[in-house]
This record gives C-alpha cells, structure tokens and sequence, in this order.
C-alpha cells in the first residue's frame, strides 16, 4: 500500500511538473543540494535543540520553542518529542520548499517521510534530526499534516552568518 501511495503521488507530481519532483522522492531523500543545509554528523554536533511538539485546549498546535537561532556552518541536534495526542512532524526547510511540500501533503496526507531534514511522530515518541546550516538567512520548520500548519505548527530558523 506504501509503495502504491509512493507511486501515486510521484505520478501526480510529475503531471503537475512540480518543483517537489525535483527535489527527489519521500522514500529515498532528497537529492539535490538544500538551501537549508545538509545532512549532518553526529560528531560534528556542537548544539541541541529540544523541541517539543503538541495541541492546545484551545485547538492551537505549536512547536515549543517556536523560534531558534543557530550560525552558518553550525551542525545542530533537534531533540523532538511529540508531546501531543496525535501525529505531528517537524519538517525543516526554506519557506518555499514548506509550502510546496505542504501542497503535496494536503494531496496525499498519508505521504511518509524517508528525508534526513523531516521526522513524523506518533504521540509519545521522540526522534531526532542532525543538519548542518550551510547558508545565512531564516528557514522555516513546519508540520504539513493537513490542518496542522493552519493551526499554528511552525517556526523559524534564523541562521547568522559567519563572521
């Protein structure tokens, strides 16, 4: 059923000529350069970041913390626990990449992720994502579970330049 899924979105990507298509599948990673950064080592780690992920009594659903700041070259850690009572992800890329990505989700929300820059969560789990910040500038962390983003899912990533 994964691979048929897989194989319907591909193709769905591929009729609209998207700029998802371009940047690889969901199952293998994608395979072009991000201007997010790249993959990261586990010995280069110099930062981590906890990020819990959860709903509110009043319908919101947030990342805590909403915001982080991190240097150009920097290899960070995010610690992520799902805190709430339904999947979440934490989806970490530019803005237009986020919104992109988000367009194909709400298509095809069951989508899994095989990417070295997202994590999905069942409630109660925690994962982690190592990325090196490659580039200065603000990327954007996101859950594109349809109806999530809406609600509040998502934050910044203000990365200083070097100096």
């Amino acid at each position: 059923m994964k691979k048929y899924l897989m194989a319907m979105a591909l193709a769905a990507l591929a009729a609209l000529g998207t700029t998802a298509l371009a940047s690889g599948t969901h199952e293998g990673g994608h395979d072009k350069v991000s201007l997010a950064g790249e993959p990261g080592k586990k010995s280069k780690v110099t930062q981590t970041i906890q990020v819990t992920m959860k709903e509110t009594d009043d319908g919101k659903m947030l990342y805590m913390p909403a915001s982080v700041q991190v240097k150009e070259g920097q290899t960070v850690r995010f610690a992520i626990r799902n805190g709430g009572e339904t999947d979440h992800e934490f989806v970490l890329d530019t803005q237009d990449e986020i919104m992109e990505h988000k367009k194909v989700m709400e298509k095809f929300p069951e989508m899994e992720h095989d990417d070295p820059n997202s994590v999905r969560l069942a409630p109660g789990k925690t994962g982690e994502i190592i990325w090196k910040f490659t580039k200065s500038g603000t990327l954007t962390f996101a859950c594109l579970i349809p109806g999530h983003y809406e609600a509040g899912m998502r934050g910044d990533v203000s990365v200083t330049a070097k100096k």
